[in-house]
């Protein structure tokens, strides 16, 4: 009798549970644009806290490596923490600074100098075509059909046009300067706290959990938190290694294949090698650019090495270097970037792939821990 009444109650636990969930999908379904954009608004409020928290996430890293092994071989014991704090702001701020100073300048002017070439090119054309010796030049019939002198016009208003843009686009991004650099102190300052608190934050917020909720949800909640952690310093460590083996080989073979701006180009391909799939292709074609107005020829050369380049670091340094740090299959470190990047652009891909090898590893335990349950009750 106390069984068959235990057994009902538990019985409509799960009908209403089940009654409630349905309604709850039913009336988000109805309402998803207005919950949608209470989201995006809730988001936008506590946006500098979010960005605190990732800007930890990667500072920790450099963080802790220098506090842990840099420091005692100093022999520094005191103030450590703010010391390494520092000089990791230092480090990475430093490094992406640097590279844009050196590479920004350099390729405004190389696209500045293609489009003059090219423009100087078609009038030359247009003058071989008014003076008559055109028709001397292999395929003079089509070639005598193209108006050279208003397709050099159509380029440089284009290139003007472009230009103008690119202007009214930095006005209206210094116009919104201070909410930018207001947002960027306030986040700074949060990932700061994060870093310098963070063995006193992470036992609060573990009291906090075991305190309010129940034991294994708490449980489940700290690790899946470990799991992410773990995976998102093992993965910017690793694809920071990556990055600095793909920018030191590509420095080093550019200076013996004699191509120019080796130092500079290797530095860009290490910086953007920290976007997984897609960022060491955005250096090849910045790369590119550049070595285009000082050789042709060389310029395709660079573009062919760092193909080969790219299929070595793809299939024996990543897997080796990152992918076993992962432990992710590239089918999803691809879905990542993808996802990640239209979600978030650059950031998003590169968190991309840390947030679902994270999901991908607490999948593969679910599933093995139910496996194993089936595999015990079958017997």
């Amino acid at each position: 009798m106390f069984d068959d009444s235990k057994r009902s109650r538990q019985a409509a636990k799960w009908v209403i549970g089940i009654v409630s969930i349905c309604a709850l999908i039913v009336l988000g379904l109805r309402h998803i644009g207005t919950i949608a954009g209470v989201a995006f608004q809730l988001i936008d409020l506590i946006k500098p806290i979010l960005i605190g928290i990732i800007v930890a996430l990667i500072l920790n890293v450099p963080m802790s490596m220098i506090e842990q092994r840099l420091l005692p071989k100093l022999k520094i014991k005191k103030g450590k923490r703010s010391l390494s704090i520092i000089l990791a702001l230092i480090l990475i701020i430093g490094v992406f600074v640097s590279v844009a100073l050196l590479v920004i300048p350099e390729l405004v002017n190389a696209i500045s100098l293609i489009v003059q070439i090219i423009a100087d090119g078609l009038e030359q054309l247009a003058d071989l075509e008014k003076d008559g010796e055109l028709a001397h030049i292999p395929f003079s019939e089509y070639l005598s059909q193209i108006d050279w002198l208003g397709l050099k016009n159509q380029l440089e208003n284009w290139f003007k046009s472009q230009s103008s843009e690119l202007m009214n686009h930095a006005v209206g991004a210094a116009g919104s300067l201070v909410n930018t650099v207001v947002t960027s102190v306030i986040s700074l300052t949060f990932a700061i706290y994060i870093l310098a608190q963070k063995e006193i934050l992470k036992r609060q917020v573990s009291r906090l959990i075991h305190v309010w909720l129940p034991q294994r949800f708490g449980d489940f909640v700290v690790h899946v938190a470990s799991v992410c952690n773990d995976t998102f310093h093992r993965f910017i460590a690793g694809q920071t290694t990556e990055a600095i083996i793909l920018g030191t080989l590509c420095m080093i073979g550019m200076a013996i294949l004699r191509i120019p701006y080796a130092p500079m180009i290797g530095a860009l391909v290490g910086v953007t090698a920290l976007i997984p799939v897609v960022g060491a292709f955005i250096g090849t074609i910045v790369g590119a650019i550049m070595i285009l107005t000082v050789s042709p020829f060389k310029a395709f050369v660079f573009v062919i090495f760092l193909l080969i380049l790219q299929q070595i670091e793809g299939n024996v340094i990543y897997p080796k270097v990152v992918g076993s740090k992962i432990n992710l299959p590239a089918i999803w470190v691809l879905a990542a970037v993808t996802i990640g990047g239209n979600l978030a652009g650059p950031i998003g891909m590169l968190l991309g792939v840390p947030a679902v090898s994270a999901g991908y590893a607490l999948l593969k335990e679910a599933t093995d821990f139910h496996e194993s349950k089936l595999s015990t009750k079958s017997e």
